[in-house]
């Protein structure tokens, strides 16, 4: 049932994270490209959440966008706290990853071998 549990929390936090990425996060490292929440995994205990970050621009940008959101990580712990009622929300720990760039590729790739115009 705890696992449950679990992917259920992990699941609103990347939805309220997503929404505050597109809506209130003002840093320009942040709005830099199309930076999207591709995952989040949620420790056993609750205690520790990774966000794992991608932009369509690539993993320098993804790279940048992470440093923008680490510094405002109390920022966003505090609200994602607020919005779903939590008694202790998970520390966040950020992670850039190229998955959006890299099936963007095969999917041009696709299109080039199927002779899409």
């Amino acid at each position: 049932m705890a696992n449950f549990k679990n992917s259920r929390l992990s699941e609103d936090i990347k939805r309220e994270l997503s929404a505050m990425i597109c809506n209130e996060i003002k840093d320009p490292r942040v709005k830099s490209g199309m930076v999207t929440v591709v995952r989040t995994e949620l420790s056993g205990d609750g205690s520790h959440l990774k966000a794992y970050i991608s932009s369509l621009e690539g993993m320098e940008s993804a790279k940048t966008a992470v440093k923008g959101l680490e510094s405002a990580s109390g920022f966003i712990r505090r609200e994602i706290g607020n919005r779903l009622h939590l008694r202790k929300c998970p520390e966040l720990k950020f992670i850039a990853d190229n998955s959006i760039e890299h099936s963007a590729e095969i999917s041009k790739m696709i299109s080039d071998a199927l002779g899409d115009k």
